[in-house]
């Protein structure tokens, strides 16, 4: 009895360090990814991602509160239809609020905001608020869902599996 746990934690450690793999791999060739389609600097996804999710965090926020979403979860509260983007009101953030959600320096979060403005992907509105615009909501929506969101089912299917057997 003894030895026939011992061999199912032996074999639950290595489907772990499977999937671990896995899904490092997966990481991995986003990362890559997203480092070509930023010129070759990684922080400017990750600060696009921060200024999106804080744009977008009204509709955690409702559905969080019951004003959204069925179970309370945060993706049932998102808007459905594209006119839905469209129409809603972005939740503003700035450069300080970028800066202290990713612990950049505020100087660093500054010079690359400018970047992702030239490159039309942010806009700055008064009192410096900053919004991500619909080219870049268009964009990487299109991006995602062309290539990396079937990678995603795929990894998760495969991890799944292996932690399964």
């Amino acid at each position: 009895m003894v030895e026939t746990e011992q061999q199912s934690s032996e074999s639950s450690h290595a489907a772990i360090r499977t999937v671990a793999l896995l899904l490092m791999r997966h990481e991995i060739r986003n990362l890559r990814r997203w480092f070509e389609e930023f010129d070759r600097d990684i922080l400017l996804p990750i600060l696009l991602g921060e200024i999106a999710m804080h744009n977008t965090g009204a509709f955690e926020h409702a559905s969080a509160n019951g004003n959204g979403g069925r179970n309370g979860r945060a993706e049932e509260g998102l808007p459905s239809s594209p006119d839905a983007w469209r129409t809603c009101t972005l939740r503003p953030c700035n450069a300080y609020s970028i800066a202290a959600a990713t612990g950049l320096p505020r100087e660093t979060v500054r010079r690359k905001i400018v970047r992702l403005v030239e490159l039309g992907w942010v806009e700055r509105r008064g009192n410096g608020h900053l919004f991500v615009t619909e080219v870049a909501f268009d964009h990487f929506g299109k991006v995602l869902t062309s290539r990396e969101l079937s990678e995603v089912i795929e990894t998760a299917d495969r991890a799944r599996k292996l932690l399964q057997e």
